[in-house]
């Protein structure tokens, strides 16, 4: 492809496409990611659940939600074994003991007074780390050693803290810099100067900028603008209050005492709090209180490393909820893509990436639509997967089991068959022209006597004389119109057996059916449990197994006599397919009642919706599944009464049976 052709001495060069997406890209193809919903969904899946179930296994050969899931949940794993995130005490008590060694040497080493005192301060010294360093604050120490091993506890400790916060601040202070701390509260004020800026609705673009040019080392991260700087500190901010509800509770207290007494510097102090007071309230949402769990032994970490472990299981923690998708209104724009690939690498955010795609495409190209409940199949694509049970049922068919949709008898006013036949008196049928011509041309009916060049005198062109029996008429089929109401049993005792989703696959072929080839047919699609409903074939394509008892027909039946009454002039036709025997009726005050075994009293009310379909003229055909000799007494009863027919398909020719019945009596009486 040209890559921004220009002309070279009349040339143009071409090379790879670097401008983005390639606009000669072929449309993105969701057609087989969009069968699989669809298969699932006709064997009884919700539409949502399918779509989740397809993004979890992934497509195209590429990992889906639950592999990369799965690999965040080892890594959660790993890292719960990385350390003891108490390991600051440990440390600070070696630095201690390290000190104190130094110390008592020293001390020994001296014959006066002063000396033995001094070795009583340090026997009654508090045996926890963070008493014992507070304690020897005033200490007046007689080994130089001992005093430099002391004073690095404060600057490991406030090193340590700011590291925590601060990405770069570690290496920054690991230096004998006596300016660099100064560095560092000018920072942390210019920090809160910002923002407090921000947080009062104030542009802030400019003083990022400036406050960028002159800290940028410190922060590694680089972000872009204040809300990146905000999130990053945040993220490390809520990592340390984690790291310290972690821990016991004993440990918490000499953590902090010994942080406190670390930020001893006034300034430095109140500009930290001041800080931590602004983060809390810019990102409130952020969990500071939870411990994450670490799993005891490893080697111990020191407050900036436990920090760090504790932000990397928050990142991990976060993206398995992100991938799992559990929550109201989730969707793949949740996942934090910069992160899944800082923790799995490049290869994991192309497979994640491509489902994201898939998505959005199922989206772009009119397949789903996002709701309030989250994303819904679209009419296009119940159209689709329609299609696709028409094509299954189709496949089952024989060519002669097929049915016909036509009723042939030659009629006027529709569309051609391709035959003609010769004119007979009453016929109001088109007039084929040139087979007309054609049979006077064939008996002669040229002037002078049919031979060739024959004509009027002076050479005029002479025409053609017709008799009666030459004119042929054009031969037209008569298409006839069906309402047609389908009568689905959407019982839990369907789902129990297995039922739901060739149910769902027969209504929808018929469906598709109807509305692609025979648009003038009405079909209303019925279900029914304890009570019945008017269904689209999107509701239908939707519905999902309901933990309900009962098997309403009645009501059912009373739908699809309203459905016939607003097409009085079309074929009634009424199909019902169901595995068990009437349980419920509506009363008197319209409201459901259910019953098992079945009553005399429901038995009445469903046959006289019987017999109000037969006195419109309907047949009720009866697609029973099942053996329940209830059932079966049931329906020849109903068929006999209703001049209809019982058929009893296996569940697997289902659709056949329903279609192929369709087709022959939407054909019309003789």
């Amino acid at each position: 492809m040209a890559s921004r052709p220009g002309p070279i001495h009349g040339r143009y060069r071409y090379g790879p496409w670097h401008g983005g997406p390639d606009p000669l890209a072929p449309p993105y193809d969701v057609r087989a990611a969009l069968d699989e919903v669809g298969r699932e969904v006709l064997a009884g899946t919700g539409a949502r659940e399918a779509l989740r179930d397809l993004l979890r296994r992934g497509i195209d050969g590429r990992g889906g939600l639950d592999e990369l899931a799965e690999r965040i949940r080892r890594m959660r794993d790993a890292a719960r074994r990385r350390g003891d995130l108490g390991g600051t005490l440990d440390q600070v008590r070696a630095m201690l003991d390290q000190a104190l060694a130094a110390e008592r040497d020293a001390l020994a080493a001296e014959d006066t007074d002063a000396a033995r005192l001094a070795e009583m301060d340090l026997a009654t010294l508090p045996d926890d780390v963070a008493g014992a360093v507070r304690a020897l604050a005033d200490h007046d120490w007689h080994s130089p050693e001992a005093r430099a091993a002391y004073e690095a506890i404060a600057e490991m400790l406030r090193r340590e803290v700011l590291d925590a916060q601060f990405a770069g601040l570690k290496q920054a202070l690991s230096g004998q810099d006596p300016e660099a701390m100064n560095q560092v509260k000018d920072m942390l004020a210019d920090l809160n100067a910002l923002l407090a800026a921000h947080a009062r609705g104030e542009d802030t673009t400019d003083r990022f900028r400036e406050f960028m040019d002159r800290h940028g080392d410190l922060f590694p991260e680089q972000p872009k603008d204040v809300d990146e700087l905000i999130d990053s500190l945040a993220r490390r901010q809520a990592a340390a209050a984690r790291m310290m509800a972690s821990l016991t509770p004993e440990q918490r207290a000499q953590l902090s005492r010994l942080v406190r007494d670390a930020l001893g510097d006034p300034d430095l102090a109140a500009q930290m709090a001041q800080l931590s007071d602004t983060l809390r309230a810019l990102r409130p949402g952020l969990d500071r209180s939870t411990g994450v769990g670490m799993r005891p032994g490893g080697e111990p970490l020191g407050y900036g490393d436990a920090v760090e472990a504790v932000a990397e299981l928050a990142d991990l923690e976060s993206l398995s909820n992100q991938l799992a998708q559990g929550y109201a209104g989730a969707n793949l724009d949740d996942v934090d893509v910069e992160r899944l690939e800082e923790r799995l690498g490049a290869t994991a955010a192309r497979d994640f990436e491509a489902l994201r795609q898939l998505e959005r495409e199922l989206e772009r190209q009119g397949y789903l639509a996002r709701g309030d409940d989250g994303l819904r199949l679209t009419p296009r694509a119940v159209r689709r997967l329609g299609e696709t049970a028409l094509r299954r049922v189709f496949d089952g068919l024989s060519a002669t089991g097929r049915g016909d949709h036509d009723d042939r008898q030659p009629g006027q006013a529709d569309e051609p068959t391709g035959l003609s036949r010769q004119w007979a008196f009453g016929d109001e049928l088109p007039l084929d022209a040139v087979r007309t011509v054609a049979n006077a041309l064939r008996r002669g009916g040229m002037p002078g006597g049919g031979m060739p060049g024959g004509g009027m005198p002076g050479g005029a062109p002479s025409g053609v004389s017709l008799l009666v029996e030459d004119f042929e008429v054009v031969e037209t089929e008569r298409r006839t119109t069906a309402a047609v109401a389908l009568c689905v049993d959407m019982s839990w005792s369907m789902v129990q057996e297995g039922r739901w989703g060739p149910m769902k696959q027969t209504a929808l072929a018929l469906s598709h059916l109807v509305q692609t080839r025979y648009r003038h047919d009405a079909l209303q699609i019925i279900g029914f449990n304890i009570a019945a409903r008017r269904l689209s074939p999107v509701q239908l394509a939707e519905a999902e197994p309901e933990w309900v008892q009962g098997t309403n027909l009645q009501h059912a039946l009373m739908l699809a006599a309203r459905h016939l009454r607003r097409h009085p002039d079309a074929e009634p036709v009424v199909l019902v397919v169901t595995d068990g025997e009437p349980t419920a009726h509506l009363g008197p005050d319209g409201i459901p009642e259910f019953m098992w075994p079945t009553t005399s009293a429901t038995l009445r009310a469903t046959v006289a919706q019987v017999d109000e379909l037969r006195r419109g003229g309907a047949a009720l055909n009866v697609f029973m599944l099942g053996e329940d000799p209830g059932l079966a007494r049931f329906v020849d009863a109903v068929a006999r009464r209703a001049g209809g027919r019982v058929f009893t398909p296996s569940i697997d020719r289902l659709g056949e049976y329903v279609v192929a019945d369709y087709l022959r009596a939407r054909r019309g009486r003789r």
